[in-house]
């Protein structure tokens, strides 16, 4: 029970954490919010591990937080240009829903077929991809290249799932410095490379927010693997679209038709019947 709570608990902040993110993006380049966002996180997983106190990780630990900050910093790059261009009831839960098969996928080949469950989750998530696919009024133009972005988030969020839950399993915040840095090192080259200003300290503060929403995120998926099973906790972390898309509609006015949010419900269920 307590590695399900946690993965609910990262799962609402993560979804919070992409609203920021999103809404970041709309005011500078998707790099640049990566960057800030990744320096927040940084910085507070660094307090608390120090706060800690926890040892360094293994060398072994720290390919496998490395290789889970590359497919973490791709995937949060997708998503924020996916949100900053595209429907959050478009690009959300197509990221939740392809970020939680990998992992089921990876148990699979571990563990054997998937049961009836599972399998059901499988097509009720397409239904649910289809359906938040359908443009809302006004948004037709959009739809398609969130779509793909969508897509390109869930494979690195799916890596991040899948490689993070590798480290050993009594540290938690100092693999996770180890990921943040390696996404901060990216989001820096690729600034350089855009010819892009890393933008000043605090000069956006929604992105410093979704940097360090996103750090709790992580650090509640991670504590949930520790309690159990890695698929079941990825596919209920992968349940954040639901605070995503209510914040955009609440907060942004943005529109999303019935359709649509019959997607996000069968996405939804899909994730809660992929992790039973």
């Amino acid at each position: 029970m307590l590695g399900v709570l946690a993965a609910l608990t990262s799962a609402l902040i993560w979804g919070s954490g992409d609203f920021a993110g999103g809404v970041a993006a709309r005011r500078i380049n998707q790099f640049q919010a990566l960057a800030t966002a990744a320096l927040s996180g940084l910085l507070i997983l660094g307090g608390l591990a120090a706060a800690r106190g926890e040892a360094l990780p293994s060398p072994a630990s720290i390919g496998w937080a490395c290789a889970a900050g590359i497919g973490g910093a791709v995937g949060i790059a997708a998503l924020y240009r996916g949100l900053s261009i595209g429907n959050a009831a478009v690009v959300a839960p197509t990221s939740a829903v392809v970020g939680a098969a990998l992992p089921v996928v990876f148990s699979a080949l571990l563990e054997g077929i998937p049961g009836t469950a599972q399998i059901a989750g499988f097509l009720a998530g397409l239904g649910g991809i289809w359906l938040v696919s359908r443009a809302s009024p006004g948004a037709a133009g959009q739809t398609r290249p969130g779509l793909g972005l969508a897509f390109l988030a869930g494979l690195g969020f799916g890596g991040f799932f899948i490689m993070i839950a590798q480290v050993q399993p009594d540290l938690v915040f100092t693999p996770l410095i180890a990921a943040k840095a390696v996404a901060l090192s990216l989001a820096l080259l690729m600034l350089l490379i855009r010819r892009l200003d890393l933008q000043p300290a605090l000069s956006h503060p929604v992105a410093w927010a979704a940097g360090l929403l996103d750090a709790g995120g992580n650090v509640f998926y991670l504590v949930a693997t520790q309690f159990t099973r890695v698929d079941v906790a990825a596919v209920l972390s992968s349940m954040y679209p639901a605070a995503t898309v209510i914040l955009a509609s609440l907060i942004l006015k943005e529109k999303v038709s019935r359709a649509q949010w019959l997607g996000v419900v069968l996405c939804l269920c899909a994730v809660a019947l992929i992790a039973l």
